[in-house]
């Protein structure tokens, strides 16, 4: 929180104050509840902008909750506002003594002396501390006001989880299905198809004795092994239990067809299942740039804070990635299951941005 916009806040704070009982008086005279709203709504805004406070409540600040919190942030307002008066007057009086004894003149009767001077910096100095430490009081008064009377209540937030995890579990059925799938469409239309030629040239060579046909029967057999071991890394690499998530993506950069360059790495390793979300959401970049973006260069960046592992796939492709197409919701709904979250950034003309950040514990 910048001093500047502090101090700003507060001041808005304090006009805002002065005007509160006129609003809340013109609410009870025309019983219009949304006045009270609008103006609780227009606090919330510059509690958050300018001192760092949370954000209102979705679903809307219930009238009887915007009365409250008016009538209870009068008196915070209005002691900002002495604060930050206190806090001028004191600097306006400490500049005219200065300027008065630097031009040779008593200020207040009082001839310019060390002694002076000593004693009116400490106790300066001394008020100037608690004249800023009431103003951070209040700031944080601004916010705990902000918290208790506009943000959701305890109940509103447990019902808001219950949903959010009955969407994310329903998210999650459906992207197991979709994934099974098509792992079934991998299967029958390649691996299937493969193998009953591989059937068809056996069966001819044994009729022929051809020596031909026993090396492409041969040859078929050897791209169904490929074909399988493509199905098996597609469901789950075993790079990844193995050499972990920077390695993994690493073996994913060299198949890629497009220039693919990884930087950072994670300070220490995720769970699996953090892990293995982290994994798919820049393979499903990866395979997204090269199939649709036109790009012709891929960043993947990774970073771990304190509790977020955050990676972001960067391109410069054309842009234009749609969040509710079916791979970037799929992927989407698997990282909110985990209290994680997905922003995708893809104008059109580009570039496209991806980024997951996921919960460390």
């Amino acid at each position: 929180m910048r001093p500047a916009l502090a101090a700003a806040g507060i001041a808005l704070g304090a006009v805002s104050a002065l005007a509160a009982p006129a609003v809340l008086a013109a609410a009870g005279l025309a019983r219009s509840p949304g006045l009270p709203v609008r103006l609780a709504e227009l606090e919330q805004r510059r509690v958050a902008a300018l001192l760092s406070g949370g954000a209102a409540s979705p679903e809307g600040i219930e009238p009887r909750r915007a009365v409250s919190y008016l009538w209870c942030r009068i008196p915070v307002g209005l002691l900002g506002g002495g604060a930050l008066f206190l806090l001028a007057a004191g600097g306006w009086t400490v500049a005219s003594g200065l300027s008065r004894w630097l031009a040779g003149h008593d200020a207040d009767g009082m001839a310019p002396s060390w002694p002076v001077a000593g004693y009116l910096l400490s106790a300066g100095l001394l008020l100037l501390f608690l004249d800023l430490a009431g103003l951070a009081a209040v700031a944080e008064l601004e916010r705990w006001l902000i918290c208790r009377f506009l943000s959701p209540d305890e109940m509103t937030r447990m019902r808001r989880r219950i949903d959010e995890l009955a969407a994310s579990r329903s998210g999650i059925v459906e992207a197991v299905d979709a994934e099974r799938r098509r792992i079934e469409r991998d299967l029958h239309d390649g691996l299937q198809q493969r193998l009953i030629v591989v059937a068809m040239l056996l069966g001819r060579a044994r009729r022929k004795n051809s020596e031909e046909l026993f090396r492409q029967a041969q040859t078929e057999a050897e791209q169904a092994l490929e074909e399988l071991r493509q199905v098996a890394w597609r469901v789950y690499p075993a790079s990844l239990d193995q050499l972990g998530l920077r390695e993994a993506l690493a073996v994913d950069a060299e198949r890629s067809p497009i220039p693919v360059h990884i930087s950072g790495d994670l300070t220490q390793r995720p769970t699996p299942a953090i892990e293995t979300a982290a994994y798919f959401a820049v393979r499903e970049a990866l395979t997204n740039s090269a199939k649709h973006a036109g790009a012709t260069r891929i960043e993947v960046a990774m970073s771990q804070e304190t509790d977020v592992v955050r990676v972001s796939v960067r391109d410069d492709g054309r842009g234009g990635a749609d969040p509710a197409g079916p791979g970037l919701a799929g992927l989407a709904r698997r990282i909110a299951a985990l209290d994680g979250r997905l922003t995708v950034d893809s104008p059109p003309g580009g570039p496209t941005q991806v980024v997951a950040e996921l919960p460390c514990g």
